[in-house]
């Protein structure tokens, strides 16, 4: 099983959101219909980052590092 951490531009608003899942598709969809709640008011969304990691550990990692204020500042200058 892999794992993915990937990176969603809100195409209504101002936003980015960093998470984290075992089965990309489902996530996605699960944030386009409204499913979470953290997400739900900045719909739709736009894929824009995935990364495959073969750890769950790993992947948190990462994504922590994508949540922080460098991984932040990275995504804002790569996706903008």
């Amino acid at each position: 099983m892999f794992f993915y951490v990937y990176v969603l531009k809100s195409l209504s608003r101002s936003y980015f959101y960093v998470g984290m899942t075992n089965n990309l598709e489902r996530r996605f969809a699960e944030h386009s219909i409204g499913k979470e709640k953290t997400t739900r008011f900045y719909r739709p969304f736009k894929l824009v980052f995935s990364e495959k990691h073969a750890t769950r550990i790993d992947a948190r990692k990462r994504e922590k590092f994508l949540k922080s204020g460098c991984g932040k500042e990275w995504i804002k200058q790569e996706f903008r």
